[in-house]
């Protein structure tokens, strides 16, 4: 059974301070049937009573908070959201993928966190903005030295939209990277820096293209890191697109 389309609920952050259990439930009305989390300290327990209630999964979460705060504190905290996949969004610093002595003390440093995270029964995965896309080394995108410098349970989130912004052909990329990647950010735009993002299907990105070359038991998380237009009419107009696809 295909898994259910997701949302990384960065996209409504502004909202979610506001009024988390009304934007959840609002995101399960649409009918998306997963959420990805972003701040697992932020009410772990009441966040998963909520996501529970409204029979969304959670698909994973990103932690950042992993770089700088205690290891321990924050992987109970996601082990409290019911996932099994923690992921780091950024913070290692964009000079490291532009050497090969870079690539590996990033992989070193993703390597011993997913060794920390093992032990609560989770699986580290790592996500690209365009930074790590960029530079090449030995004609191969730095995200994909990076891959072969991780450990066999490291897994990428490939953000699709920066990929492409950084200047990798997305669906060449995904081919390459085969089941290294087990989750996907879907999203859309204009393709350039500092432009707000749109509806997935309402830009540039070959959505249909990259779906197809992702393995089919990658999740597809809708994100959006800004837009020009309401965030949740943007959710729902993304499903929409994305659930026309899916019947074709």
């Amino acid at each position: 059974m295909a898994k259910p389309l997701g949302v990384q609920l960065y996209t409504v952050r502004d909202r979610m301070k506001s009024d988390r259990d009304e934007v959840l439930t609002r995101i399960a009305d649409i009918g998306y049937g997963a959420v990805e989390a972003y701040d697992p300290l932020d009410d772990p327990q009441g966040f998963r009573r909520v996501v529970d209630d409204l029979g969304l999964v959670v698909s994973g979460t990103h932690a950042i908070d992993l770089l700088s705060k205690d290891t321990g504190a924050v992987l109970d905290a996601v082990a409290a959201l019911g996932t099994d996949s923690v992921i780091v969004p950024a913070g290692i610093p964009a000079e490291d993928f532009t050497t090969r002595d870079g690539v590996r003390r990033a992989a070193d440093l993703l390597n011993g966190l997913a060794e920390k995270a093992a032990p609560y029964g989770l699986r580290l995965g790592y996500h690209n903005h365009w930074w790590e896309i960029e530079p090449r080394l030995d004609g191969r995108h730095a995200i994909e030295v990076l891959a072969g410098d991780l450990s066999p349970g490291v897994f990428l989130e490939i953000d699709t939209y920066w990929a492409a912004v950084g200047g990798a052909d997305v669906p060449e990329l995904l081919g390459r990277l085969g089941d290294r990647v087990t989750a996907l950010h879907v999203k859309d735009g204009p393709g350039v820096k500092g432009e707000p993002h749109t509806a997935v299907g309402a830009g540039t990105m070959p959505v249909p293209d990259i779906l197809a070359a992702a393995g089919p038991e990658a999740w597809r998380i809708v994100e959006l890191d800004d837009c020009a237009t309401d965030m949740l009419e943007a959710l729902a107009a993304g499903y929409a697109y994305l659930s026309r696809l899916e019947r074709v």
